[in-house]
């Protein structure tokens, strides 16, 4: 137990195991495991393009966040980087809007949870399932930070298995026929259904929405920043190192899966996971693979609150959420912050409750836009950080944004594309008003509160020292 005279602070009690495994799975939940069964239908096998594409630019934008993580390693990381190269309003409104990211995107993985259980229990009704989920979590989160990034790792490491084993399973069945009667199935699947873009090129753009919102999660590793032991060593290491397995988890898994079964049958009886394993003629396996998917919905969820406590902290200490949210338990973890955002999160129970069948699309669509927002605002305070620094302080950077400023330029304009191709589809369109009415409502608090003038002045003082 730690003293009291640390109580102030958050404890560095987090590993480089920890916030690699944490991220992975933050990023691998419900998106891969329920949310590709969406994109697969809008796609077809072109899919693995879109996976593909968006993953070169998150591991940018994830370089971007490293770059200013390493050399400024604190909590709730992209809202202090906001606040000093872009302003205290952007600083503002991007710890408030990261919180109500991962809110929303906590009643996605709670729905997830909900339709996982019918699996076992068909008649009871998902929004009980997902108010016990969000007990559970909301408990696990008052563990000390060890303890917590202990439990997560090995929830993570579940599904990162199962994942692994599959793409194996799948792969002997592909060139050997294992499982398959010794005939081997090979990858015609891939193209032969309509072709490898069955929806053509829209197709796929109209699937990044989805897909985008699968790699939500890989960004929390700057949220850990203030929680970690050896920042420098351990920041640079996970953020290369979760860029590639999520990559290969993503686009490997749907490769195995696609090339099993018609991309156009996948996700109509449920997770295309638990019928991979039916096709391979386990029946056993289905529930088994259920459990690791509910397990992914519960780590990502996990995650999410995690996320939201510590985001909350940040703003009480700025003085940008009520002073009570700042207080810590005796293991270091902000309880206040943590409980406030499960009441929030009672939201996503009653939405289940009220309109099951349309909740996961409209969360997804409402946390992809909050996550674009997070992804641009680091991106942009990534290049004024650059243009801050002296030449010679730019050569002497440990960790560097490749390709800079082209790779951010070009990442910001596909952020912006898929804000247009949201606005496009019909089903998405709900984010394009839900997120910038809560912009509304948060820039009317900000400046009716008179927190610009008290930010502004703090904000002056700070580049005088500076």
């Amino acid at each position: 137990m730690q003293g009291k005279g640390n109580e102030k602070e958050l404890h560095r009690g987090l590993e480089e195991r920890h916030i690699t495994l944490m991220s992975l799975g933050a990023a691998i939940g419900v998106g891969l495991f329920l949310g590709s069964a969406s994109a697969i239908k809008l796609a077809g096998p072109g899919i693995l393009l879109a996976y593909g594409f968006s993953g070169i630019i998150m591991f940018f934008i994830m370089r971007a966040l490293g770059e200013m993580a390493i050399q400024k390693p604190v909590a709730g990381s992209f809202s202090k980087y906001a606040r000093d190269y872009l302003g205290p309003l952007a600083g503002y409104l991007t710890g408030w809007n990261y919180w109500f990211l991962w809110v929303v995107t906590c009643m996605a993985e709670i729905t997830a949870v909900g339709i996982y259980m019918k699996y076992w229990f068909p008649d009871v009704p998902t929004w009980i399932w997902a108010l016990a989920a969000l007990v559970i979590m909301t408990t696990v989160n008052f563990l000390a930070v060890k303890a917590y990034g202990e439990l997560e790792f090995w929830f993570a490491l579940i599904k990162i298995v199962t994942i692994i084993a599959m793409i194996a399973i799948s792969a002997g069945m592909i060139v050997f026929g294992i499982g398959n009667g010794g005939i081997a199935t090979g990858i015609h699947n891939l193209w032969e259904h309509g072709g490898f873009l069955p929806n053509g090129i829209s197709g796929v753009l109209m699937s990044l929405q989805m897909v985008m919102f699968a790699y939500l999660g890989i960004e929390m590793i700057g949220v850990t920043a203030g929680e970690v032991k050896n920042p420098e060593k351990t920041l640079a290491k996970a953020i290369d190192s979760v860029f590639w397995r999520i990559l290969i988890f993503y686009v490997g898994a749907l490769f195995v899966i696609m090339a099993i079964y018609p991309w156009n049958e996948i996700g109509t009886q449920g997770s295309p996971f638990v019928l991979t394993f039916e096709k391979f003629g386990i029946k056993s396996a289905a529930g088994i693979i259920n459990f690791v998917v509910l397990t992914a919905a519960l780590s990502s969820c996990n995650s999410g609150i995690f996320s939201t406590g510590r985001m909350l902290f940040n703003l009480a200490e700025h003085g940008e959420a009520p002073k009570q949210y700042s207080a810590l338990t005796k293991g270091g973890v902000p309880g206040k912050a943590v409980l406030a955002s499960a009441a929030a999160l009672l939201i996503g129970v009653v939405l289940n409750y009220m309109v099951p069948a349309k909740v996961f699309t409209w969360v997804t669509s409402i946390a992809t836009f909050g996550a674009i927002w997070t992804w641009a605002v680091i991106l942009l305070s990534q290049i004024r950080y650059r243009k801050s620094l002296q030449p010679e302080m730019q050569k002497q950077l440990k960790y560097k944004m490749p390709f800079f400023p082209y790779a951010s330029y070009v990442s910001l304009a596909f952020l912006a594309a898929v804000i247009g191709l949201m606005a496009y589809n019909p089903d998405t369109r709900i984010a394009l008003a839900v997120g910038p009415a809560w912009f509304g409502i948060l820039v009317a608090f900000y400046y009716g509160k008179g927190l610009h003038k008290r930010n502004q002045k703090e904000y002056s003082q700070e580049k005088q020292i500076g």
